[in-house]
């Protein structure tokens, strides 16, 4: 899912940068009384675990790229605002490190997979808590990676629409909706099924260790003991 440098126009990513600003600044917000002694070293290894998992890059056809993401665990075990500065730290080193993302889609790959990804994994299992945990994990982690698929997707369909030569030849992302949306989305859903697998698998493990659930809490300091 990492959208590449030269794929999305200014006209969207300069926008994307000035949303995913606010959100970045809303999301460090008390920041430092979130992380303590207990919490760090558990987020840390969380983060390194989805910053890991990034670098398993499946191609898609038109350009991009597919991997699990991680984020639901992040934020069923921290909250959604640890989950998407974790992420957005996690995408700024991958794109620095091994160019997996550009610099200029950071923000566009941060709000849909770090901020949807975990809001939509919060939302959904609080929605399903009731019928059983593992029921929600699975599926929350497997929404969490099909939204941001779905947001990446129309990012990029959009692109032959808003930027074009005088002929009408797209200048960045040259295919649109009809074709990149199924192209994304249903990689994606096999993709999700492992998303739901992995985080189910982490979840379990956090929680035999006495970890307290991350969406537990008002603050989305969790995952403390």
């Amino acid at each position: 899912m990492h959208v590449p440098d030269g794929f999305l126009s200014p006209q969207t990513y300069l926008p994307a940068y000035a949303v995913a600003g606010v959100a970045w600044l809303w999301a460090a917000r008390g920041l430092r009384r979130e992380l303590d002694d207990q919490t760090v070293p558990k987020l840390a290894a969380m983060t390194a675990l989805a910053y890991g998992l990034g670098l398993i890059m499946l191609p898609i056809p038109g350009g991009t790229s597919g991997h699990l993401l991680g984020v639901a665990m992040l934020a069923l075990l921290f909250g959604v605002r640890l989950a998407f500065l974790s992420y957005s730290l996690v995408l700024l080193l991958q794109s620095l490190l091994f160019g997996a993302g550009g610099i200029t889609a950071l923000p566009v790959n941060a709000l849909a997979m770090g901020l949807a990804g975990a809001g939509v994994a919060a939302l959904v299992f609080h929605a399903l808590r009731r019928l059983g945990e593992p029921m929600a994990v699975v599926l929350a982690a497997w929404c969490s990676v099909m939204l941001p698929g779905l947001i990446v997707g129309l990012v990029l369909g959009l692109q032959p629409l808003i930027a074009q030569r005088p002929d009408g030849t797209p200048l960045f992302f040259p295919f649109g909706f009809s074709i990149v949306l199924p192209a994304v989305l249903v990689p994606h859903a096999v993709i999700g099924v492992g998303e739901a697998a992995l985080t189910l698998v982490v979840w379990r493990f956090a929680r035999s260790r006495g970890w307290r659930p991350g969406l537990s809490r008002r603050s989305g300091a969790e995952g403390r003991t």
